[in-house]
């Protein structure tokens, strides 16, 4: 493969990278190695500030000097992220290779120190993970905050209008597949509005609980506290991991624990559910002709049937959600879990998180290009409704219990289940009936696409 294949989206591994390329491009600056470099930069520069600011170090950086080190990442570019994996993989200037990612973003670091930083200060008593913990995190917030809530609340709002302009829109229910109490459209939108906006609480909460560790080698500051016995490394260091917005974790083992990323990534599959639940709902009524689709102009919905508008922007959602979740899954299970004090085989792992976010933010797109082409078919609504007369038997057996009757859930069975129920039929019941004709009159008005109960007014819960 040549340099101009290596480069094309048409030559990607990943659909990721390639034919979704242009959708998952928000994320880059957070899920690429480049800026995993970038981040961790930012933890190495900001420690040996930290360093600096002890009374126990002779280390001394005045303003002029922090300002010129914290260009190192907040100017990071490409170039410089080519020099790191450069260090790694070939060595560079006095560096051989190291074969080690870290290690590579000190010795950038050393490049980029000012005159009179002494560069044994750089990563002085810390372990990779002290790093990369930290680094990970401060990605991932910005990635979901940024990124993945914005187009959640997309979708949120694309329900949202849909429950209320639709509100008043009857629609027959279905439970276990079969025809139920009637409902609204609207209402219907409602509820997932609702259980989205519960979602998004989730995942913030999850955010924020985001934690980070800097304890060394063994979670033990043995390296710290053998330097400088009298510092109060336990301080400093939930002094530096707060002041990088993190909340800090103070027992751990070489590793974060990684609780925190398991607890985020639960919360971004619970919304998942929520949108899976509502791709399928929405094909089902894509399917039943409830729901009418906007063609696009110029698009094909099948290569042999040219009459076909087909739901695939709910089926790419509900499959790209799908695999998120198969992922987000597997990373909060393995996360969580090393060997003794360390092993090394999440750090490949934490590597695909980018990737589960990804397919996220594919599948939130989606659906909210799907939500966009829907219109609710009234009349095939109507119509079902008035095919469905049996569905009023829940009325009228609670009006007749109201009544005293106590034979009323017997009388309607015996009407209307397994068969097929006329108005008429009902109506011919209740002149039969033993009531009062305020009642009588109160059945006969009966019907079901009027035996919505209190759908429209539900809509106004979505923001309760």
């Amino acid at each position: 493969m040549n340099q101009e294949q290596r480069s094309d989206p048409l030559y990607a591994v990943s659909p990721l990278d390639g034919r979704y390329a242009g959708r998952t491009a928000p994320l880059s600056p957070y899920a690429s190695e480049a800026g995993l470099m970038r981040a961790r930069v930012r933890v190495e520069v900001e420690y040996l500030l930290a360093l600096a600011e002890l009374d126990a170090t002779p280390l001394v950086i005045d303003a002029e000097r922090r300002e010129e080190l914290r260009g190192l990442y907040e100017r990071f570019g490409p170039e410089d992220a080519r020099l790191i994996k450069r260090i790694e993989t070939e060595g560079y200037g006095p560096y051989d290779a190291t074969n080690h990612d870290v290690k590579a973003i000190e010795y950038f670091v050393r490049e980029g120190l000012p005159e009179n930083v002494g560069e044994q200060w750089i990563h002085f008593g810390l372990t990779s993970e002290d790093v990369n913990n930290l680094a990970h995190r401060l990605l991932l917030r910005p990635a979901v905050e940024e990124v993945l809530v914005p187009a959640l609340r997309e979708v949120r709002d694309a329900l949202s209008d849909l429950a209320r302009e639709h509100r008043d829109v009857p629609m027959l229910a279905r439970t276990h597949g079969q025809p139920a109490t009637p409902t609204t459209f609207g209402k219907e939108m409602a509820v997932y509005a609702a259980r989205l906006g519960r979602a998004l609480g989730r995942i913030q909460g999850a955010t924020n609980g985001l934690s980070g560790k800097l304890a060394g080698a063994s979670g033990t500051y043995a390296a710290h506290t053998v330097a400088y016995p009298d510092v109060d490394w336990r301080a400093f260091s939930r002094e530096f991991v707060e002041g990088l917005g993190l909340k800090h974790v103070a027992l751990t083992t070489q590793v974060n624990p990684c609780d925190d990323l398991a607890e985020l990534f639960d919360a971004l599959r619970g919304a998942n559910d929520v949108l899976l639940d509502l791709d399928r709902d929405v094909w089902l009524y894509v399917s039943d002709r409830y729901l009418g689709q906007d063609a696009v102009e110029g698009e094909t919905g099948s290569s042999t049937m040219p009459h076909k508008v087909n739901p695939i922007d709910f089926e790419n959602s509900e499959g790209n959600l799908s695999k998120a979740n198969s992922d987000l899954g597997f990373l909060g299970e393995y996360v969580t879990k090393s060997r003794l004090q360390r092993d090394l085989s999440d750090s490949t792992v934490k590597r695909n998180i980018g990737a589960a976010l990804a397919h996220c933010l594919i599948g939130y797109g989606k659906c909210e290009t799907g939500l966009s082409k829907v219109t609710p078919n009234e009349r095939v609504m109507r119509e079902e409704l008035e095919a469905n007369p049996e569905v009023i038997g829940e009325a009228v057996q609670t009006v007749l219990r109201r009544e005293g009757h106590t034979d009323a859930y017997e009388r309607v069975k015996e009407l209307s289940r397994g068969r097929r129920t006329s108005l008429d039929d009902f109506r011919e019941l209740f002149e039969e009936l033993d009531v009062d004709e305020r009642t009588r009159e109160e059945l006969m008005t009966l019907t079901p696409a009027g035996y919505t109960g209190l759908a429209s007014e539900l809509v106004d819960d979505v923001d309760g």
